[in-house]
């Protein structure tokens, strides 16, 4: 039997990154709202960016919703544009460093909804410093139709370059449901 002290602990708060755009893919936004719902039937908190526009808005208001607790990270530069949901707590900061920091201390887990360049590079960030052995972190990439499998792509020629080690593919999930996700959560919970 694993001595409970060397076991990780329950995954009880989940950060999100994702897209902050309201004109894309209504499938997207509807990911986001389900996300959010299921984090709350879960009982997980959702860490966030702490705007109120796009799949950020959608996946926190539908967290909130459904009574689960949220923290929204928000830069104070950011604050017009991508519009800070006012029904839920907020750490205002002063720089993107910042809001990394602080979201990455308050999570247990990672889940990378769709999203664009500012998406993948905080998730490209939280992926490099695993893969220095900063933290042990799961990272779940989730879509339903394929939107990160150019990245895994990506991956995967970095490989075959012998320029990440094949193991590392490990560190990684591309889950194409929120059961998956969830499954994967679990697993890793686990491990």
């Amino acid at each position: 039997m694993a001595d409970s002290s060397s076991m990780p602990p329950a995954i009880r708060s989940v950060c999100v990154y994702c897209g902050s755009s309201n004109t894309t893919k209504p499938a997207y936004l509807d990911l986001a709202t389900r996300f959010g719902a299921e984090l709350a039937a879960r009982g997980m908190r959702l860490v966030y960016g702490g705007g109120a526009v796009g799949l950020m808005g959608r996946v926190a208001k539908a967290t909130h919703e459904g009574g689960g607790e949220v923290l929204g990270i928000m830069p104070r530069f950011l604050e017009r544009r991508e519009i800070t949901y006012q029904d839920v707590p907020h750490r205002m900061v002063d720089t993107m460093h910042e809001r990394k920091h602080i979201m990455f201390e308050e999570s247990d887990a990672f889940v990378v909804l769709p999203g664009g360049i500012g998406t993948l590079e905080e998730a490209v960030e939280m992926l490099s410093w695993k893969r220095l052995d900063l933290h042990r972190k799961p990272i779940i990439f989730l879509s339903e139709d394929g939107f990160w499998t150019p990245f895994f792509t990506l991956m995967q020629h970095t490989v075959d370059a012998n320029l990440t080690p094949a193991s590392f593919q490990d560190a990684v999930v591309d889950a194409k449901s929120i059961d998956e996700c969830f499954a994967a959560l679990g697993a890793r919970a686990r491990v």
